[in-house]
C-alpha cells in the first residue's frame, strides 16, 4: 500500500520561514556594517574630488581687473 502524502500544516511553513528568514537577516547585518563605511569613505572621496577641481576652476578663473586713472 502507498502511503499517503503527509499533510503541510501552518505551523510547519511558518518554523520553515522563520528559518529561512533568520539566515538571510544574519548574512544582511554582518555586510550592513561593511556597506555602510564603504559609503561613507566614498561620500568623503568624492567630497575631496569636487572640492579640489572646484578649487582648480576657480584658479583658472579668475579675473585679474586693473584700473588706470586719466
Amino acid at each position: 500500500m502507498a502511503e499517503s502524502p503527509k499533510r503541510v500544516s501552518r505551523d510547519d511553513l511558518e518554523a520553515k520561514f522563520r528559518s529561512f528568514q533568520g539566515g538571510i537577516q544574519s548574512t544582511v547585518e554582518g555586510s550592513k556594517q561593511t556597506l555602510m563605511a564603504g559609503a561613507a569613505a566614498g561620500g568623503f572621496l568624492l567630497l575631496l574630488l569636487v572640492f579640489l577641481l572646484g578649487k582648480r576652476s576657480g584658479k583658472k578663473k579668475t579675473t585679474l581687473v586693473e584700473i588706470r586713472r586719466v
